[in-house]
């Protein structure tokens, strides 16, 4: 008679079933992908039935895959649960965290949590994979996710994350020497601006404020990028005028790099929000983030 897998054997064909590729579910397992690999041909010999289709560029469920997937989850939910309610009874935080943040959420509020949050949690593990695009975090195995307050689900948990953020519209003064002062939002349609790409290919459309009013100005340029870092460092070369965010555009305003323009248009801050499902038993590691963010100790 064959023999029964075991639980991690189930889990690490969940992982692969969820994420779709060999790699992303031994990279969240920490082993290599041709081990996991060989590890699901295994389970599939033992079992007398194939679970998964691979082709070069994808790995997908059959329909024994699915059905198999669909009686697990939620059993794999309730013992990581319980594991969970034990991990709870430790004096100290412990275990593996791993949150899914857009890249300026970590550049502009993560950046300064890290350190000292490690120092007071040293035997929390810290997993943080930037990503800007709207990643189902439960799907993808992560515990939270940090963006925009107006990209939440409605069923998340949300824990507002640092100060308010605003956007800024900047550009080099010798760019400005050689195109002219935009005066008012809609100048910007005879400038060369930078766009802003999401990671589905839509571009973001710059946001102002007149007499308490919305103003939303598709822009064009010579540039369609996706992160702030390159934009700043574009608008800094004379490339055109950048809608950044304010916190990682600050240096380079105050140095003199980087110009201001129509300051007196912009739009009200939003927020970044730390979200997670709601659950029953919030994880220690997570527990501990939120109480960490809410102390704001790692602000001072």
């Amino acid at each position: 008679m064959s023999q029964h897998p075991d639980l991690s054997e189930l889990d690490a064909f969940a992982a692969v079933a969820r994420h779709r590729s060999f790699r992303k579910a031994a990279d969240e397992r920490g082993v290599s992908a041709s081990a996991l690999s060989h590890a699901m041909r295994a389970l599939e010999a033992r079992l007398g039935v194939r679970l998964l289709n691979r082709t070069t560029r994808s790995v997908t469920p059959t329909e024994a895959g699915h059905q198999l997937l669909a009686t697990l989850a939620p059993t794999l939910q309730q013992v990581a649960d319980a594991l969970t309610q034990l991990t709870s009874l430790q004096d100290v935080p412990a275990g593996k965290l791993r949150l899914n943040v857009a890249r300026p959420a970590a550049r502009a509020v993560f950046a300064k949590v890290l350190g000292p949050f490690v120092a007071r949690y040293p035997r929390i593990q810290l997993d943080l994979v930037t990503d800007d695009g709207l990643t189902d975090i439960v799907s993808g195995g992560f515990d939270a996710g940090v963006r925009f307050g107006e990209s939440l689900a409605g069923d998340m948990i949300a824990v507002p994350v640092g100060p308010p953020q605003s956007f800024v519209t900047v550009a080099a003064p010798t760019y400005l020497a050689a195109k002219g002062i935009a005066q008012v939002p809609r100048d910007l349609l005879d400038h060369a601006c930078i766009a802003r790409r999401f990671p589905s290919g839509k571009l973001y459309a710059w946001e102002y404020q007149a007499e308490g009013q919305p103003i939303r100005l598709s822009v064009t340029g010579p540039l369609m990028l996706e992160d702030d870092a390159l934009m700043i460092q574009a608008a800094k070369d004379g490339a055109g005028i950048a809608y950044v965010y304010e916190e990682l555009a600050r240096d380079d305003l105050r140095s003199g790099y980087l110009t201001e323009l129509l300051a007196q248009w912009k739009a009200p801050p939003s927020r970044f929000f730390l979200y997670y499902p709601s659950r029953r038993h919030v994880p220690p590691a997570l527990k501990a983030l939120i109480e960490f963010i809410r102390a704001d100790d790692w602000l001072t």
